[in-house]
């Protein structure tokens, strides 16, 4: 375990706690939104990224081996996924290459299937590019979502489906999907011609008692899909600009470079290799750290609105550090904005930005910041709705 530092980051740029004006119109809120963290990264981060600083030359880069390496290890040893460098594919982020698949595997017009509520840049690269949006809403049953394979089949087939952006763990319900699960939307992908989009990116944000399973690990689909994942959730390097798109297909890659080839992306800057290559290659103890941070603090979330707004519904966080709330015993859809923004003070993402106003009661509340912070949000919407 590493000790975990929490930063006041008010003041520094961050987009989180000072630009909150440009999405709330209201810079004095409590930032619990976009999802980064309020830790600082772990020192063995920060001592590559000095070392390389000092250095003093930031010229043409080669990737070093160890960036590939580290990530390749750490993908063995923390989730048995066999991993080989030739698969590996840079992007700027996880949803540059979204953006792309919908444009590589589509035409304008063609259906694009998502389990909603899911996370708002799927949403924007459907529609920005001209493509039909098809929803297949995640069922609750409990507090917790689950996927009807029926409705999803059908909307395939009755729209004529090209790609399926998926979300593993999901966000923003928090589900670690098991692999009987995954195993399903699979097979009905390739039994109907469907390509796979998966953003893996929370993979390493896991709850005690639950277990990820990378898609990979499941045989026999490399041909139709692509996996996306990145250090910058796992830790907190968003800034960075660093992810990999895995591609075990030859004719998948050969196709990506392709592409890649007329937008002229040869790969990112320096400080981002070097800071991937440190965080998988030393920073497994501050990321136990932090997780356990979370899961306190999203206990305390569940187990206080259980005993003070007893019909809110807290979905429990298998995976992410982002929870789910739905507030729709207290408020109504449209009165959300007001009770969270201007009585509670807190700026959070919206229901109703991951798939519509039938979410319009629901709050995605980012854990990644201090106990007191979570304690106070807390406080402040259980007074306000009380």
């Amino acid at each position: 375990m590493e000790e975990i530092k929490y930063v006041d980051r008010v003041g520094t740029d961050c987009n989180k706690w000072d630009n909150m004006a440009e999405r709330f119109g209201d810079n004095d809120l409590m930032a619990l939104w976009v999802a980064d963290m309020d830790f600082m990264v772990p020192e063995c981060v920060r001592k590559a990224a000095r070392e390389y600083a000092d250095f003093g030359i930031y010229g043409y880069y080669k990737v070093p081996d160890a960036y590939y390496q580290n990530f390749i290890d750490w993908e063995e040893k923390y989730h048995h996924c066999h991993i080989e460098k030739q698969w590996l594919r840079f992007s700027p982020g996880v949803v540059s290459p979204i953006n792309w698949y919908v444009n590589m595997k589509t035409q304008p017009g063609d259906g694009v299937i998502v389990l909603t509520p899911v996370y708002y840049p799927f949403l924007d690269a459907i529609r920005d590019n001209g493509r039909q949006l098809i929803s297949c809403d995640l069922v609750r049953k409990d507090k917790v979502y689950h996927i009807d394979y029926a409705d999803f089949e059908k909307k395939i087939v009755d729209n004529k489906v090209k790609l399926f952006i998926l979300s593993s763990p999901h966000n923003p319900v928090g589900r670690v999907w098991k692999k009987e699960e995954l195993e399903q939307l699979l097979a009905i992908c390739r039994k109907h011609q469907v390509f796979v989009v998966a953003d893996e990116i929370h993979h390493d944000l896991i709850m005690p008692g639950y277990e990820h399973t990378e898609i990979l690990n499941i045989p026999g689909y490399t041909d139709m899909m692509v996996v996306l994942t990145a250090g910058s959730k796992t830790f907190n390097l968003a800034g960075c600009k660093n992810s990999f798109v895995i591609l075990p297909d030859e004719k998948l890659r050969q196709e990506y470079d392709d592409f890649l080839n007329t937008l002229r992306i040869r790969g990112g800057n320096a400080f981002g290799y070097v800071a991937v290559a440190a965080a998988f290659g030393g920073g497994r103890p501050w990321l136990d750290s932090v997780i356990d941070i979370i899961h306190k603090n999203a206990q305390y979330v569940e187990e206080t609105l259980a005993e003070k707004l007893p019909d809110a519904v807290v979905s429990p966080l298998e995976g992410t550090y982002l929870q789910w709330v739905d507030l729709g015993a207290y408020v109504k859809p449209d009165e959300t904005q007001e009770l969270i923004q201007n009585k509670c003070r807190l700026a959070v993402d919206y229901g109703e930005w991951f798939g519509g106003e039938r979410f319009g009661s629901f709050i995605r509340l980012n854990l990644a910041t201090s106990p007191e912070n979570i304690k106070e949000a807390v406080s402040r919407i259980v007074n306000n709705i009380g």
